[in-house]
């Protein structure tokens, strides 16, 4: 059960339950930085070892000894809190000392309404800052005192936090809170527009004599504010780990450092390869100077938060050269080589969906229709019955809107039976499944894996993209003004694995207009199809084609020699387009194939035998960049 509660800044804290509590230990030998006093723990084991934040806000369960033991599973041990760090609302009984091993914290930090003396946070070096509370504050401590009582937070144990790289700082209605809000945190703060807000705390305590002028975090001679900014020579772009201008750090780092190199930093501004701060990790393709082309990288690495790993933890999939949680819309996960990674759909996503023919679902019909949209693959079979297109009284089920079938035009496989017994008056074709390919024929009606029967209104079948019948066999019969059909050469539909000794007994098609009627009226095969014959009109209704095809429609010829965009013919006859970087040659074709090394002549400049845009610049190849520069023959050379 789920608690609301009421803070002094009138917020209503929103009911939700805690994240899933994971932790990961990533596999890979990673050296962070030894920097201060952090040496050890962190070069301990295989690497570190990374956990997933919540998103609750000010929200919690009822249980405080639940959300307690919750938290301590969560975080103990953990180096790298992936998401949010929040802790709210714990008494002053707590020992949260298991949070000093966090070293980096991703999102935002939220320490709001507990009455504990101190948050030990010793160790966190960096607050990323990727997600803000509020939309603007990374660290945010909020009224964290006993109303009724004298305990409260007087300490926050950031000793070493040196860096947010996003967001702000909001420490609010901490009553005996008097150290934290006297420190410098436009030093740490990266963001130089980022808001502060520091109000009605404790009242103003002495640092420790050892602290000299610097602010401190405590009153021990162990809590100075360590700069890594403010103190630095104009020379330094960022931090610095002394005050002369050769004491800047590596550009990569994040928080400060104990030496120039990329090596020396406390933290990684990007990415973390071992030990080794970087703007990005190991890329997944690389420039291989001999082929003069891109190439997959052996010794690529992918990003997961700020690391570089040789592969991604179990729970996720590559997307491009990151470790993710699931694939976007647009992609679909897919294993190769042992790896899930995630690819473009090239169009829809596939979406499987049940078919119809269950005792509660029978036909399609008004009341089911909507749940076949984007539907890319039918698990199992469809039935169109009378009491589904004219609707069913009895059932309450009211007539079907002839445009609501279009939804089908998303579906690509059937793997059991398409049975149309009823169709709708204004529809002459079956054109809504333009798209559909392959019947699988997994289960059968009466051993029929395709029917169209008794129809009054269909003139042709429109089924332009149906290429194999797996098993089963043919039922078209008693549509009155179909034609058509008769041309189509079905035993090039049906596959192997179907009865050969069944084929030409079963595709019955008959009781159909007659072939006479429908040749005077002129509703035969466009010239541009083959002997194989066609589902309807025109030169994008052909089994296949005469000659040539671009995109599903038969033509004369490809732009072989003319048009504004050249193309090339694979061998099965469809006209392709040459690729972009090939120059359109006058009389003569303009390549032979789709690559950017099949081109006549470049458009542009030349690598190798690949047109390009551009020579390569600045681009990994193995252990080296590679630079180019076009010659006066638009030749790329080093």
């Amino acid at each position: 059960m789920l608690m609301c509660v009421q803070s002094s800044l009138k917020m209503w804290m929103r009911m939700r339950m805690s994240g899933s509590m994971r932790k990961v230990q990533v596999v890979l030998c990673v050296l962070l930085p030894c920097a201060l006093q952090l040496c050890g723990a962190e070069t301990q084991g295989g690497g570190p070892v990374v956990c997933y934040g919540t998103k609750n806000g000010l929200s919690t369960t009822a249980n405080s000894e639940l959300e307690y033991n919750q938290t301590k599973e969560r975080y103990t041990g953990c180096d790298i809190v992936i998401g949010n760090l929040e802790i709210t609302m714990m008494d002053h009984t707590r020992d949260f000392s298991f949070l000093q091993s966090i070293k980096e914290v991703t999102g935002y930090i939220l320490f709001a309404l507990n009455v504990f003396s101190r948050l030990p946070l010793d160790h966190l070096r960096v607050i990323r800052g990727t997600t803000l509370y509020e939309d603007q504050y990374a660290l945010a401590v909020m009224i964290n005192y006993q109303r009724d009582g004298q305990h409260g937070l007087q300490e926050l144990g950031l000793t070493h936090l040196t860096e947010i790289l996003e967001g702000g700082v909001k420490i609010i209605q901490n009553k005996y809170l008097s150290y934290a809000p006297q420190v410098n945190w436009r030093d740490i703060v990266k963001d130089e527009k980022a808001d502060i807000m520091i109000e009605d705390n404790g009242p103003k305590m002495p640092c420790d004599k050892a602290c000299g002028d610097l602010p401190c975090w405590g009153p021990g001679n162990d809590t100075c504010q360590i700069l890594t900014k403010t103190v630095c020579a104009l020379q330094c772009n960022g931090r610095c780990f002394g005050t002369k201008p050769s004491d800047c750090c590596h550009s990569e780092c994040a928080g400060g450092c104990t030496g120039p190199l990329d090596t020396d930093c406390f933290a990684c501004r990007n990415f973390n390869n071992l030990g080794s701060c970087v703007p990005q990790c190991p890329q997944t393709l690389i420039y291989n100077k001999h082929t003069f082309k891109m190439e997959p990288n052996p010794n690529a690495k992918y990003q997961y938060g700020s690391l570089c790993v040789a592969q991604c933890p179990t729970n996720f999939v590559v997307d491009g050269s990151s470790c993710v949680s699931s694939c976007p819309s647009d992609k679909m996960e897919v294993e190769k080589n042992g790896v899930k990674i995630c690819e473009p759909c090239g169009g829809l996503c596939p979406k499987a969906c049940h078919g119809t023919g269950s005792p509660t679902s029978q036909t399609v019909d008004a009341h089911n229709i909507d749940s076949f949209i984007n539907c890319t693959r039918i698990q199992g079979s469809l039935h169109f019955l009378v009491t589904g297109i004219e609707g069913d009284r009895f059932m309450g089920v009211p007539p079907l809107d002839p445009e609501k079938l279009k939804i089908f035009s998303t579906v690509r496989e059937i793997t059991g039976y398409l049975s149309i017994h009823s169709w709708p008056e204004n529809m002459t074709d079956l054109s809504v499944f333009s798209n559909l390919q392959t019947i699988q024929g997994r289960t059968l009606y009466r051993g029929y894996s395709l029917l169209v029967m008794g129809s009054e209104s269909l003139k042709s079948l429109g089924l332009r993209s149906l290429r194999k019948i797996n098993d089963g066999d043919i039922n078209i019969r008693g549509n009155k003004k179909l034609c058509y059909h008769n041309t189509v050469n079905w035993t090039r539909i049906l596959s192997s694995s179907s009865r050969p000794q069944r084929r030409q007994k079963h595709i019955d098609v008959k009781e159909n207009r007659p072939l006479n009627e429908c040749v005077n009226d002129n509703h035969v095969c466009d010239p541009l199809c083959s002997s194989d014959g066609c589902w309807g009109p025109g030169p994008n209704q052909c089994v296949s084609c005469n000659k040539y095809s671009r995109g599903g429609t038969c033509v004369p010829d490809c732009m072989f020699l003319s048009g504004e965009k050249r193309e090339f013919a694979t061998p099965s006859g469809e006209c392709m387009p040459c690729h972009p970087e090939c120059k359109v040659q006058e009389g003569k074709q303009t390549c032979t194939g789709p690559g950017a090394d099949q081109c006549v002549a470049c458009a542009g400049l030349q690598d190798g035998p690949h047109c390009v845009s551009s020579c390569p610049e600045g681009v990994m190849g193995g252990e080296e960049v590679i630079f180019k520069y076009p010659n006066k023959q638009g030749h790329c050379e080093l």
